[in-house]
């Protein structure tokens, strides 16, 4: 097989196979059923222009008939009259009309049978017509359930693309939602085990910082412990050590004293 021929075989084949995804058997068969409407239709208008020549062929022998009437009573009165000459005159026409009214006639016969066929044509066409709607509706009801049962069947199976992609579309969040869980409880581990520092503590960069805010916040907590006691205690307590906030105020001079007089004793 030439290179041509694969080329063609293979271009047709593809198109056969594109063609077959895209036929809606529905359209085709609606298709068809207007075709045969159209041929129906068509035919009508045959029988009904065959009807109307019969009709003027049998109008053109009624006149021609009417015609050979009239020569008749005139060839009689011409007889009657003693004109010879007019009555042969007059029946000489009448036998020339007589032989295009056997000609008319046979025509009108012709027609008569070409109009009947036409009919008989016409009548088994329409049946034929109404018969394969009957059944193209029949086709279309069952092919719709089927379609329809089918792609249910695909739903609920999942083997549908557009339920597939769904499916893949689940899957996907599924597996982006575990890992965001995953890699979440991985820093609280690192975070909680220390291998990972928590940046909402802006001071504790290293351990020196770390230091330095340890003996703030326990001097801090020194001068509260004092602050609290000293609000807490009783008043005697207060005014104790008031006083003797006092005696321990003078308490230099007292000894002062004494050490003078200590002094003066021993010189």
């Amino acid at each position: 097989m030439s290179l041509m021929k694969r080329i063609s075989l293979i271009f047709r084949s593809k198109a056969n196979t594109a063609l077959d995804k895209a036929e809606d058997p529905r359209e085709t068969l609606d298709y068809s059923y207007q075709r045969q409407l159209e041929l129906l239709s068509k035919v009508r208008r045959g029988v009904a222009d065959v009807a109307t020549s019969r009709k003027r062929v049998e109008l053109q022998v009624n006149q021609l008939e009417q015609q050979a009437a009239k020569l008749q009573g005139q060839a009689e009165k011409a007889i009657g009259a003693g004109r010879e000459d007019l009555a042969r005159e007059a029946l000489t026409r009448k036998s020339g009309l007589a032989s295009q009214i056997t000609a008319l006639k046979e025509q009108q016969a012709t027609l008569q049978g070409e109009e009947e066929k036409l009919v008989l044509a016409q009548q088994r066409l329409q049946a034929k017509v109404e018969a394969f709607r009957t059944r193209k509706e029949t086709i279309k009801a069952t092919y719709t359930a089927a379609e329809a049962q089918t792609r249910i069947g695909e739903a609920m199976s999942g083997i549908g693309e557009e339920m597939g992609d769904v499916g893949l579309a689940i899957q996907r969040a599924e597996d982006k939602t575990a890992q965001m869980q995953a890699r979440g409880q991985a820093i609280d581990e690192l975070i909680a085990s220390g291998a990972l520092d928590d940046a909402s503590q802006l001071n504790a960069g290293d351990d020196i910082s770390r230091e330095l805010d340890a003996l703030s916040s326990g001097s801090d907590v020194e001068s509260e412990l004092a602050r609290l006691k000293a609000s807490s205690a009783p008043p005697q307590a207060i005014e104790a050590s008031d006083g003797g906030g006092d005696i321990l105020a003078g308490e230099p001079e007292a000894v002062k004293a004494d050490g003078e007089s200590t002094e003066g004793g021993r010189a």
